[in-house]
């Protein structure tokens, strides 16, 4: 199967891919050299800017750098790490739904707004209230907006059980039932929450939930989208470093696990986007092949993505 890295002149991950006016535009996050050892909360990661990327021939044509369209340093609450973002369009206008840590070095999500799908984007003065976690995946049906997001471990889903804060983190083991991803619908406006987060379950082919201990159990990088009537539900597992999907028939869930994605690539972390164009179906995601194995500097990455007559996803293999 052929693989084409998207951007051999800079390291960018996670990322989130949508067509608008005819053409596929990229929001990934920006990889910068670090001098933190790695560890699990992810200090490794240091990304304090975004760039936009966008192609009209995904496996063939040029892929211009729109260049730098927001910076940490402009958002009025900052504290550090401007990880994975997602745009949706309303009305002509685009909004930039971001994590990053406040100056107590608390995950929320921020809002910023541009007249263009190449930006510039202008934050918002304050986060989401009640926003927490990382990785954002927003989600149009039915003329709604839903935002879907959580990750384990650095990105914090651990600190939070029914929206609230706990005093201590607590993270499922064994045969408990996993920590689940989260969907919220947005706002009017497109600057809130309209309702409390509700958790999106993954249940295996029993109607029982994934357990902790299970390798295809969520992680992160939650990403929706519709092929042939259907939700498909697709995230990383983290730390057994594959991409899983499930399906369901409500956007909501609870989604039936299906199989693997994407086996394990070069580099700790794998994230992702589906998204259809010009009437083919493509995977994106990243590796630090190019950096040598480095796991925060990553490289983004795109292949064709095959459904089988059921609508499962054909495997493809990460190494190659």
């Amino acid at each position: 199967m052929k693989k084409r890295y998207l951007f051999p002149a800079d390291y960018m991950a996670d990322p989130s891919v949508h067509v608008f006016n005819g053409r596929l535009y990229i929001y990934p996050s920006h990889d910068w050299e670090s001098e933190n050892v790695e560890n699990d909360n992810g200090d490794q990661y240091i990304m304090k800017d975004y760039h936009v990327l966008s192609t009209d021939d995904v496996m063939e044509g040029e892929v211009i750098d729109h260049g730098k369209v927001l910076d940490l340093q402009d958002i009025p609450w900052a504290g550090r790490q401007l990880w994975d973002c997602d745009v949706a369009e309303k009305n002509g206008k685009y909004y930039m739904y971001f994590p990053m840590k406040d100056r107590n070095d608390v995950f929320h999500h921020g809002v910023a707004i541009a007249d263009r799908p190449e930006g510039p984007f202008i934050p918002q003065p304050d986060p989401i209230r009640g926003s927490y976690s990382i990785d954002m995946c927003v989600f149009k049906d039915e003329g709604e907006y839903y935002m879907y997001f959580g990750g384990l471990w650095g990105g914090q889903l651990q600190r939070y059980k029914d929206n609230k804060a706990l005093e201590e983190p607590y993270l499922p083991s064994g045969k408990e039932p996993a920590l689940p991803s989260r969907v919220v619908r947005l706002s009017d406006d497109m600057l809130q929450f309209a309702e409390e987060p509700r958790p999106v379950v993954i249940v295996d082919k029993d109607g029982k939930p994934l357990t902790a201990d299970n390798p295809y159990r969520f992680f992160e990088a939650q990403w929706v989208h519709k092929y042939n009537g259907k939700y498909y539900f697709s995230y990383s597992t983290g730390d057994t470093h594959m991409l899983c999907y499930a399906t369901g028939d409500n956007r909501f869930g609870p989604f039936t696990y299906q199989g693997v994605i994407l086996t394990p690539v070069v580099g700790w972390t794998t994230h992702h986007a589906i998204v259809e164009y010009k009437g083919k179906w493509y995977l994106f995601h990243h590796d630090s092949v190019p950096s040598g194995g480095k796991s925060w500097l990553r490289s983004l990455k795109v292949c064709e993505l095959e459904y089988d007559a059921e609508g499962h996803i054909r495997t493809i293999e990460g190494m190659d």
